[in-house]
């Protein structure tokens, strides 16, 4: 029997013995690229459930959780609760769908739009370095202390949009684009560990990573130059590079991303993380 057949018969047992189960409290907005709080989880696994892929996701002490909604979540997702074992509560989640951009950009270095198979070697480096940073996982609790802006300009990108390169069409955007003079500071968004220090990529030019437990991480791309590395505890504002143009970039920008769990959110998302409207919504119990 074909494994997604398989799937959707686990799932379709589980749905089958629902219950009433203890509702949770939801900060945030529910709509595509947008981070999410989860409070009140009294239990040892949280999974998101999305067109039957899933992905488990970290519980601290006070249970609390942190999910990302992708870029192009469906219209429903569930949370499942589980408490140790077979047996959890389910929870339907109805996310907000967002018209995104399209944005064409010329004059780009021609291999840097169809790289040639010498380039190869530098992106598998530069894929490498940024899966090992964005696959850290740990309880640090430095989020908590909230975020800012790494650097003040026009936005000149926007998450989720996408670009079309001399007019051949490239994945969406994963972060936000910050026009600033060549050689501004460059601020830790947020407090945390710094997981990448990385130079001469093919793509982001010099970047530095930053980890702020929970799964999150923050990205700084295009930097002139950075001025920390790997291992380094940043506080929120401490000035961690300087606006660049190196890698793929047509003139001086920040380019600001965020992770959590390896899936791509808006950057824009954290700056309100301690002060997300909450609402509780409903659940039911999955049978064992």
């Amino acid at each position: 029997m074909p494994f997604k057949a398989i799937c959707l018969m686990i799932f379709s047992f589980c749905i089958s013995g629902l219950t009433s189960a203890t509702a949770l409290e939801i900060c945030g907005e529910a709509k595509q690229g947008e981070l999410l709080i989860v409070r009140g989880i009294n239990t040892k696994k949280v999974t998101l459930f999305n067109n039957l892929n899933k992905k488990d996701y970290l519980l601290d002490e006070e249970e609390t959780t942190l999910i990302a909604l992708h870029r192009d979540a469906p219209k429903k997702v569930e949370l499942a609760v589980y408490s140790g074992t077979d047996a959890g509560d389910l929870y339907e989640l109805d996310i907000t769908p967002v018209k995104w951009d399209i944005q064409r950009i010329d004059g780009v270095k021609k291999h840097h739009v169809t790289p040639s198979g010498q380039h190869q070697k530098e992106i598998a480096r530069e894929q490498k370095d940024v899966w090992q940073a964005l696959a850290q996982k740990n309880m640090a609790g430095y989020w908590r202390e909230g975020f800012i802006l790494p650097v003040e300009g026009a936005i000149s990108g926007s998450f989720g949009n996408q670009r079309i390169f001399n007019g051949v069409p490239k994945n969406p955007h994963t972060g936000t684009d910050i026009a600033a003079p060549e050689g501004t500071k460059v601020k830790a968004s947020g407090s945390g560990i710094v997981v990448l220090s990385g130079r001469d990529y093919f793509y982001t030019g010099n970047m530095v990573v930053v980890d702020h437990g929970m799964g999150l991480q923050t990205i700084y791309a295009h930097l002139k130059d950075a001025t920390v590395k790997k291992g380094d505890v940043v506080k929120k504002g401490e000035i961690i590079g300087y606006v660049g143009k190196t890698g793929r970039a047509t003139g001086a920008h920040l380019h600001w991303g965020a992770s959590l769990n390896n899936v791509r959110f808006s950057p824009h998302s954290l700056l309100d993380i301690n002060e997300k409207k909450c609402r509780h919504i409903s659940g039911n119990y999955m049978g064992e």
